[in-house]
């Protein structure tokens, strides 16, 4: 009797596992992340592995120049999940990308909140000749990552905004860090997760400075960029940061193409919010991966299937941004 009740739930348990992919699935997902060096590379490796493991559909990534092409390849259905900083999603929804203007991606749709890209640079310690803030920059060499990365898009217009010329470069997160250890730059601008893994390299490795925007910076940039928010790195987030950094932020999202089966959408939220301690693992940033934070999504329309997640937890989304057919 004992056998045949646990070669009864050994089937149960094989049968649950095989019936969790649903014939309408695709076979295999690919998920969009962004250049080695940065949070994204890093976190889409553990929204991979955990739909692989507990959504049962196995899941790979793709690395993009980031979130701006990202929403593109969503758009364009050439992946099927993605992630994303919230300015661009904006200016993607409102058909003003820079990379693809004049078409309104409104066929893109949020999945669950992943942790807020704050803006900062980095600066190797030079004896007489320190970089220590955003006016030292001017007429600077400095770093974005690559041009259709967030910061290459947007640092490089606030440094527009703020009247501080800058010689830009573009290229991977790791090879700007490289590249300001060598020398070729004087600093290096990005935004990711904290903590970035390119500027936590680099903090082990060099003297370097740390530091954001100042008060009237960050009203200026405001001033022009809603979808933007005061933040605050605190010190000791990396090793030499010894004071606080005020800057700015985004929130970034998972994303995925309308037409993902509603319960495929779902089960893939569900299980990236009901796994957070596997996500922090992957990356510090997932520690605000919660259902509470689908809230600060103001404009972009939430999957149906994600939408009925967080309706049955109880967890109120904007009602800018309800599900659209």
């Amino acid at each position: 009797m004992k056998k045949f009740v646990l070669s009864a739930l050994v089937a149960v348990a094989a049968h649950g596992a095989a019936s969790a992919q649903q014939p309408n699935w695709p076979k295999s997902l690919t998920l969009t992340t962004a250049s080695p060096g940065g949070t994204f590379a890093v976190y889409g490796q553990g929204v991979a592995a955990v739909v692989s493991d507990v959504v049962k559909v196995p899941t790979s990534t793709m690395q993009t120049q980031g979130p701006n092409q990202n929403v593109v390849l969503i758009q364009q259905r050439r992946a099927e999940l993605g992630m994303t900083t919230m300015g661009p999603a904006y200016e993607a929804w409102q058909g003003t990308l820079v990379i693809n203007k004049g078409v309104k991606h409104t066929d893109i749709r949020a999945l669950f909140p992943m942790y807020e890209t704050p803006f900062h640079v980095v600066a190797i310690q030079k004896s007489g000749s320190d970089i220590k803030s955003m006016k030292d920059l001017d007429g600077k060499t400095v770093g974005f990552g690559p041009a259709a990365g967030t910061p290459g898009v947007y640092m490089t217009r606030w440094f527009k905004d703020l009247g501080i010329n800058v010689t830009a470069r573009f290229g991977q997160g790791n090879d700007m860090a490289s590249q300001l250890a060598d020398g070729r730059l004087d600093a290096f601008a990005f935004g990711a997760g904290l903590p970035i893994p390119a500027f936590s390299e680099l903090d082990t490795t060099q003297k370097v400075n740390f530091f954001g925007y100042s008060d009237d910076e960050i009203k200026t940039i405001m001033g022009k960029a809603p979808y933007v928010a005061p933040f605050t790195i605190k010190a000791g987030t990396y090793k030499q940061q010894t004071v606080d950094n005020k800057t700015l932020s985004m929130w970034n999202f998972g994303i995925a193409h309308k037409t993902l089966p509603d319960d495929l959408a779902y089960a893939i939220t569900k299980a990236i919010l009901e796994n957070n301690q596997r996500m922090v693992q992957t990356h510090a940033a997932a520690v605000d991966t919660l259902a509470k934070n689908a809230s600060t999504n103001r404009f972009l329309p939430f999957h149906a299937g994600a939408a009925r997640y967080y309706k049955e937890i109880g967890v109120q989304i904007d009602p800018a941004a309800q599900p659209q057919p």
